[in-house]
């Protein structure tokens, strides 16, 4: 695309052809699978009396993405993105469908989970890809940046409303809505989005990712591009983690952790907010200041601050999440574009399970050490390490 406008922000993005129904279909369907989440937890619980079981459905939502991130992650590039996009919102309309067959045993409930986990970061990817033909080069890192602000949001109002929907309608009701959710954002995606052309590929579709892999880890630059937009979140994530057991440790009540997750989830937003009304050098000259913005607060907990300064403290690193404004233009400009279907598809399935193995060595070590220090140990490891990344990933040529 040719077209350039002026980046002032997110009305810009949204007055560009087809991205309201982009926005639109993601917003519909990420309020639905977050309330889902809560709907299929309370379902197993209610099914079994199991703690053990009622967790694993959080492992299967995530769980697949390194299959599906890697193993299919051709797919992205070698379909044009919308038949894509359609194609997995269907899939995980037709799964959620099946968990309402009365009786389904719970071990069936969790494999339809994990068919979900599947698709999930191919559609991510092929998003992000049409996003880069859609969009004029500097409005691309605005995209992606409303794509998360919208994520926080509805991870926020979702588990809200599931909760209440839960207790008003039962979680079945609640898992039929999910359907409809997935539905409209297909039908939002097949009739209010522009054709994107996909990239022929003579080879097979997991011979492709695996070329995709090779070629993505393969360049000095660009695989440091990617390597930080993992890790810096990987280690910010660890208080989200911890948040119940550091309530605790704080003399407050279990129920505040609800303020350390809030916190960290308005901090992103109003980051990611502030920083979309920049200049795209502007963005660029704030990587590094923003990435130590996500990594030094944590250290801090080390003098086990109040539940309300913790809170403060993790909107400020939730804020410091924007640095990907400054990321993203260089990611696609190092990326040949018949590959970006994958980069974006191995981008957010590595997110998705660094995070979940960042979260769970913090569950183990917050056993051993006070919750606290643990928050702070990963403030002091994040911040060398990042900044370390961040400077190679910036000077590389």
């Amino acid at each position: 695309m040719t077209t350039t406008l002026p980046a002032n922000g997110y009305r810009t993005v949204l007055r560009i052809a087809g991205m309201p129904a982009v926005f639109g279909a993601h917003a519909v369907s990420m309020l639905g699978t977050v309330a889902a989440q809560v709907a299929l937890s309370i379902l197993v619980f209610e099914r079994t009396a199991s703690p053990l079981l009622s967790a694993l459905v959080l492992v299967c939502s995530f769980l697949p993405y390194a299959f599906g991130g890697t193993a299919l992650s051709s797919l992205s590039d070698r379909f044009p993105a919308r038949r894509v996009l359609v194609g997995c919102d269907l899939v995980s309309a037709a799964a959620i469908t099946l968990m309402l067959i009365p009786g389904l045993p719970v071990a069936a409930l969790l494999g339809l989970l994990l068919l979900t986990g599947v698709v999930a970061p191919i559609f991510a990817g092929a998003r992000a890809a049409s996003l880069a033909h859609l969009l004029p080069a500097d409005l691309f890192p605005i995209g992606r940046s409303l794509l998360r602000a919208i994520s926080q949001l509805t991870v926020l109002t979702g588990f809200a409303v599931g909760a209440v929907a839960v207790a008003a309608i039962g979680p079945t009701w609640l898992l039929a809505l999910d359907v409809v959710t997935f539905v409209a954002s297909a039908a939002l995606i097949g009739f209010g989005t522009p054709f994107t052309p996909a990239v022929p590929s003579d080879r097979g579709t997991v011979q492709d990712s695996l070329a995709g892999l090779r070629y993505l880890f393969g360049r000095r630059r660009l695989r440091n591009l990617i390597l930080l937009t993992w890790v810096a979140p990987a280690f910010s994530s660890v208080p989200d983690g911890l948040a119940v057991a550091y309530t605790a440790e704080a003399g407050a009540a279990a129920t505040a952790a609800g303020a350390l997750f809030t916190g960290y989830a308005a901090g992103t937003v109003l980051g990611e907010l502030v920083v979309a009304r920049l200049s795209p050098e502007t963005r660029r000259r704030l990587v590094l200041p923003l990435v130590l913005a996500s990594q030094v607060p944590a250290i801090a907990f080390l003098a086990t601050p109040s539940v309300p300064v913790a809170a403060v403290l993790l909107a400020i690193a939730g804020s410091g999440f924007a640095f990907n404004q400054g990321i993203d233009p260089l990611i696609l400009g190092a990326t040949d574009p018949a590959y970006r279907g994958r980069l974006f598809t191995v981008q957010t399935s590595g997110l998705m399970a660094i995070q979940g193995v960042s979260i769970a060595l913090a569950g183990v070590v917050g056993t051993l050490i006070r919750p606290g220090l643990t928050i702070a140990i990963a403030g002091v490891l994040g911040t060398c390490v990042t900044l370390w990344l961040a400077r190679r990933a910036l000077t590389t040529p």
